[in-house]
């Protein structure tokens, strides 16, 4: 009699093992870590500089809006900080002088920001269809005076706006032409051509960079179907940059809210701009005159507000157009 003898199976062979790691798979892993780290290095400086120069004066304005200082004793006594809550944003909101900076500055932003995307735009285009010639040159003119600080090219600007020493106000004077640049209702446009010819040349540059990377098949297409240079420009150029525009249009937005370089040069030359012209006159005056940093902190946390908003805005309004037409 034969007795048949079963294989005895180890108790671990039932159990499903994990296959080993590929070297492959090994270097992918590490080529991965090793990114990742590089990419941190290199965002270091950056996050850095954001927590330093951004979050940390922002924090700082934050807080000094809270406390105001105070002489006990009739102004005799040590002083101190006490808290004062929303007082010093209640000041800033009721006070008259800062309610016309923001109305000023408005209508700074409503003139300046159409001429400046428009304008810079319109060169770009004329750069890119090739009837500039010497484009290199041209460009190169038009972006000069962008290298010329702010506070020289307002000095400049001061030179031929005064009346007296001005070429231009003369030249108008022998034509029987009475113009007064710095007037009750020609000082802001005046201060809008200053900062158009300090930044025009530079956003015409981001246009025409981005312009460039049109790809050219397409251009060459319409031109196969009829279209002149006018819809070209207007119908396949300018929707193909509109990434451009939005950007050129909300870092304009932000530096015109910031109005401060212009208007302050031309204070002491024109009882129309005042010391609180702009609200970023309003928080120097604060400051460095009135020696209220409580008030000069709460101005400048609602001007960071309204830019932060007005900036929300715009960007979300684009991308609601964008994807209106995209459907």
């Amino acid at each position: 009699m034969t007795t048949t003898t079963q294989p005895r199976v180890p108790t671990g062979a039932s159990r499903a093992t994990a296959p080993a790691p590929s070297a492959s798979g090994l270097r992918a892993r590490r080529a991965a870590k090793r990114r990742q780290l590089t990419a941190g290095v290199l965002m270091t400086p950056f996050f850095a500089l954001l927590v330093t120069v951004f979050l940390i004066p922002v924090g700082t304005a934050v807080y000094l809006s809270f406390f105001s200082d105070d002489q006990p004793g009739l102004g005799f006594g040590p002083e101190r900080q006490v808290f004062v809550g929303l007082r010093s944003y209640a000041a800033v909101l009721t006070d008259p002088t800062f309610l016309g900076g923001l109305g000023t500055v408005a209508l700074y932003c409503l003139i300046y920001i159409p001429l400046m995307v428009v304008g810079a735009l319109a060169l770009a285009l004329l750069l890119d269809s090739g009837v500039v010639r010497l484009r290199a040159f041209a460009q190169l003119g038009l972006f000069l005076p962008h290298a010329v600080p702010g506070i020289i090219a307002a000095l400049i600007w001061l030179y031929l706006y005064t009346p007296g020493i001005s070429p231009v106000i003369e030249l108008f004077a022998q034509a029987d032409i009475t113009i007064d640049f710095l007037g009750v209702h020609t000082v802001v446009p005046s201060i809008v051509n200053i900062a158009l010819w300090s930044n025009l040349g530079y956003n015409m540059v981001v246009f025409y960079a981005a312009l460039q990377a049109v790809p050219r098949e397409v251009i060459e297409a319409s031109v196969v179907d009829g279209a002149g240079p006018v819809r070209t420009a207007l119908q396949v150029k300018t929707p193909l940059v509109r990434a451009s525009i939005v950007m050129v249009a909300i870092f304009t937005l932000i530096w015109a809210l910031q109005l401060f370089t212009e208007p302050m040069l031309l204070n002491q030359s024109s009882p129309m701009v005042s010391s609180r012209f702009s609200p970023s006159m309003y928080i120097y005056d604060a400051a460095f005159t009135r020696n209220n940093y409580s008030l000069a902190a709460a101005a400048s946390v609602v001007l960071l507000v309204c830019t932060i908003a007005l900036s929300y805005g715009v960007t979300r309004f684009t991308s609601r157009a964008d994807s209106e037409e995209a459907r």
